[in-house]
């Protein structure tokens, strides 16, 4: 039995940034990461943008090893019992604690059949299988036209592979985007020589010597297709792993829940990153968000409150992509459902979109705009009411 004055758990990008500021507040304190990944923790968004496009694969590992750190790999923890400070390893190891983070991230969803015939891309070592797969593999089919999806899709296309996009929406980014610009994007696809298959599902999935035969079943009811393809890949979002939080008594409500300073409802214990479920100030409501910079500074205000330092965590994240030449960055609630009022200096290549409900804008979408994040966020927290042409020019950069 190992005793902690630290302890965390998940060895990603929230597990990482919570050890960097638990050390920096606290040279001497002794701190556990146990992580159920094989590999230190690493930097995630480059498995399918950067590493793609020629970034060395070596520059996406953490220094986390370097940190005074004892990190326990390939290491799935069992269970949690807050009231005696302690962890229980599947291999039956018992440690303890004084602080415990939950940084546990979450799982792909799955279809019900295909097994692991589906690269359900999330880890780096999904990412190797890929790129295996890529080096005598011809045509792909990526399911899901989402965030992980389209990405994914237009990284295969720049590397010379033929690629099938299916989803059961109209278009890609069709929960997150405009119809009109959901719609553009699927011409723009289709332009880069991505086949999209819309309004289909998955009905099953055979292999057929190293190929796979893939049955696409349209949503309307209309007559099935069979897609011959060198491999399948799955960006179908994530479950939050809640299943520590619950076993041990812990508040969970689309997430973890916890207070302004990251704490869950069990004394010493948070939680941050795509698990936790957290209350915005600007938004007025409780959110959980699976994204980069708010995985970076949810586990940072983690590590530091762990430390002692009390610090809360009021910061409204934001998220980017790379979709061939298009790029973007939003911030706040983007649901297409949402009235949307769209500035374009250029349609559908560069402008801002907003996102508004009852007259308050709850999100911002910046398509190929730049550095008008902080502009972003001071209107989101703005009480409105706005009407669409009160926002024409309210962004430096996003006068059409």
């Amino acid at each position: 039995m190992a005793h902690y004055k630290h302890l965390v758990i998940g060895g990603g990008m929230t597990g990482h940034a919570a050890v960097q500021a638990i050390r920096k507040a606290d040279p001497d304190g002794t701190i556990g990461l146990f992580s159920m990944e094989p590999d230190k923790p690493y930097r995630r968004p480059p498995l399918t943008k950067g590493l793609w496009t020629g970034q060395k694969f070596d520059t996406i590992w953490y220094n986390t090893d370097e940190l005074g750190v004892d990190m326990r790999l390939s290491s799935r923890v069992a269970s949690i019992d807050p009231p005696n400070k302690r962890i229980v390893e599947a291999v039956g190891d018992e440690h303890t604690y004084e602080k415990l983070l939950l940084a546990t991230g979450g799982t792909p969803r799955r279809l019900p059949f295909g097994d692991d015939d589906i690269n359900y891309y999330r880890t780096v070592e999904d990412y190797r299988r890929l790129r295996e797969d890529a080096e005598t593999g011809r045509r792909f089919i990526v399911i899901g036209g989402g965030f992980i999806g389209s990405e994914i899709a237009a990284a295969l296309a720049m590397n010379g592979k033929e690629v099938v996009m299916l989803f059961p929406e109209p278009g890609i980014g069709w929960r997150v985007f405009p119809a009109g610009l959901s719609q553009n994007l699927n011409d723009y696809y289709r332009e880069k020589g991505v086949e999209l298959l819309t309004g289909n599902t998955v009905a099953g999935v055979e292999r057929s010597g190293e190929e796979f035969v893939l049955t696409a079943q349209a949503e309307d009811g209309g007559e099935r297709r069979e897609v011959v393809v060198d491999g399948i890949v799955a960006g179908l979002g994530i479950v939050p792993n809640v299943e520590l939080a619950q076993a041990g008594g812990l508040q969970v409500e689309n997430g973890v829940v916890v207070d302004e300073m990251l704490r869950t409802t069990a004394p010493d214990v948070f939680a941050a990153g795509d698990v936790a479920a957290f209350f915005n100030p600007a938004l007025g409501g409780r959110l959980r968000v699976e994204h980069e910079d708010n995985a970076k500074a949810m586990g940072r205000t983690a590590g530091q409150n762990m430390a002692g330092q009390e610090t809360p965590y009021h910061y409204l994240p934001f998220f980017y992509s790379d979709l061939f030449d298009l790029g973007y960055e939003a911030v706040g609630e983007l649901d297409s459902r949402l009235e949307t009022v769209s500035h374009w200096q250029e349609p559908f290549r560069k402008g801002v979109v907003y996102y508004l409900r009852e007259g308050r804008v709850r999100g911002v979408l910046l398509w190929n705009l730049w550095k008008q994040l902080d502009a972003a966020r001071r209107l989101i927290a703005e009480p409105g009411p706005f009407t669409p042409d009160d926002l024409k020019g309210r962004l430096p950069e996003a006068k059409a």
